[in-house]
């Protein structure tokens, strides 16, 4: 059984190249063992030494026999470890993989856009072996790629199961086309390898489930416990289901969430602030189609409680120790500590509440690092307006040519090093600063755009609210 994806690259097709040769996934070590003792191989080394010595070519005569014979045969073959790398490529080699594709996009004028398809071709463990998965591979890359693309195919053997990666060209060498990855083509790929698969008589998938393929960068994140958009969205659709007993009850719980719901063969729902939305068939899976929700809904005794935050009467008072003396937060600190609010991250003891988080918030929460880390940098700084942001850039870009400087004159090692840190640290620093400026105004858009949202919603809720006195009128 072999599953398949493919998937866009964008920027330098090196890191791909590098990732799928790596000898360290694509080795495959053989240790092959002579029955003789360490003694042995001693002896026979020593005799090998006594041979090789000229003066006493004659003496050697003396020594031969099946020890002797031994000995040369060991030397000839040893005890040794042999490996094998499965590293392949077509229209190009292994070595020059990525010259040969640069240089194609450079021929036709087409350095634009995608630099790479990454494939993958994954089989069940212990159905196949390292040389027939990659020979497998290479078929597949012939059939599909072989007549118009350079192609790179490299079997992974460190894992507990085999997997092919094919780093494919995104121009064609032949007539300058690009390669259309489209359903069509991925169905095409599926074909060839279930095909081949059959060939090598192994097992394959004969009714794969409905379901959109992850993007690799959506698998890692996913690895990585990191959020992303479409499995922020799916695990919101959980929650409105468990929190339904009836399809109406689901419907309303996505709108309080602030989803948009169109109905049609698919549910589509987009989040508040979006230009597009997720068709949940077609991306979940069966159960997530109109079928598959209400058996899931209808499959629950009880729904789930929702949260509900504490009234005011189990509210406790809290003393802030020189509360006239505290001086109040403004700027870029303000806007950053505001919108980790809307994001229902602060204060830290606060229960979100999603009717209240906006998706455009909690979509952010994947940034949440980076965004600690500029808060730290406002904050140690107290960096409040663009104007202080920029006079601390340029004062940190300013000691980076200084330092740089500084470096050439320098002959100890351990100084330099010292210094080249600090560089490396002013230069993060700089990032930092480059990202708050383009983090700030969509931060401030964003808070904007949820402010007209809920006015629009308040309007809506007076409108229905006077609609029976209008009707009076």
């Amino acid at each position: 059984m072999a599953v398949t994806k493919i998937w866009d690259i964008k920027g330098r097709i090196s890191r791909v190249i590098d990732y799928a040769e790596n000898p360290d996934k694509t080795t495959e070590e053989f240790v092959i063992a002579y029955p003789y003792s360490d003694s042995d191989i001693q002896d026979m080394a020593d005799v090998m030494d006594y041979a090789m010595l000229d003066h006493r070519a004659q003496e050697f005569e003396h020594w031969r026999g099946d020890g002797v014979n031994n000995a040369l045969e060991y030397a000839t073959r040893g005890h040794k470890t042999e490996e094998t790398r499965y590293v392949s490529a077509l229209n190009c080699t292994p070595e020059n993989a990525r010259e040969n594709m640069t240089l194609t996009k450079m021929a036709w004028q087409k350095t634009g856009g995608n630099s790479a398809y990454h494939g993958y071709q994954a089989f069940l463990p212990g159905e196949v072996t390292p040389q027939a998965a990659h020979e497998i591979g290479v078929k597949l890359a012939e059939k599909l790629w072989g007549d118009r693309f350079e192609v790179v195919i490299a079997t992974h053997v460190d894992k507990g199961h085999l997997h092919n990666h094919f780093v494919l060209n995104s121009v064609s060498f032949a007539d300058g086309l690009k390669y259309n990855d489209c359903t069509a083509t991925y169905m095409r790929m599926r074909r060839v390898s279930d095909a081949l698969c059959r060939e090598y008589s192994l097992s394959v998938v004969e009714n794969p489930k409905r379901g959109k393929a992850k993007h690799y960068t959506e698998w890692q994140a996913d690895k990585e416990g990191k959020p992303t958009y479409r499995n922020m969205v799916k695990a919101d659709v959980d929650a409105a289901i468990r929190q339904s007993m009836t399809e109406r009850q689901f419907f309303n719980n996505l709108n309080q969430m602030g989803y948009h719901v169109k109905f049609g063969q698919d549910i589509t729902v987009r989040p508040e602030g979006k230009d597009r939305g997720l068709k949940l068939h077609r991306n979940f899976g069966d159960d997530y189609s109109i079928a598959g929700i209400r058996r899931r809904i209808l499959a629950q005794t009880r729904p789930e409680r929702q949260f509900s935050p504490p009234g005011r009467a189990n509210k406790k008072a809290r003393l802030k120790p020189n509360a006239n003396k505290a001086r109040k937060i403004t700027g870029l600190r303000a806007l950053y500590y505001y919108y980790l609010y809307r994001m229902g991250v602060l204060p830290k003891k606060r229960e979100p509440d999603q009717k209240q988080v906006y998706f455009l918030f909690r979509e952010d929460i994947r940034h949440m690092r980076d965004m600690a880390r500029e808060i730290r940098l406002l904050s140690d700084n107290r960096i409040d307006t663009a104007l202080q942001l920029s006079a601390y850039m340029e004062n940190a870009l300013k000691q980076i040519a200084d330092m740089s400087v500084s470096r050439k004159s320098l002959k100890d090692p351990a100084e330099k090093s010292v210094l080249t840190k600090k560089i490396a640290e002013l230069r993060r620093e700089v990032k930092l600063c480059e990202n708050i400026k383009s983090r700030s105004a969509s931060m401030s858009g964003k808070i904007s755009m949820a402010k007209e949202t809920r006015q629009n919603e308040n309007k809506e809720k007076e409108m229905k609210k006077d609609e029976p006195f209008r009707r009076r009128r």
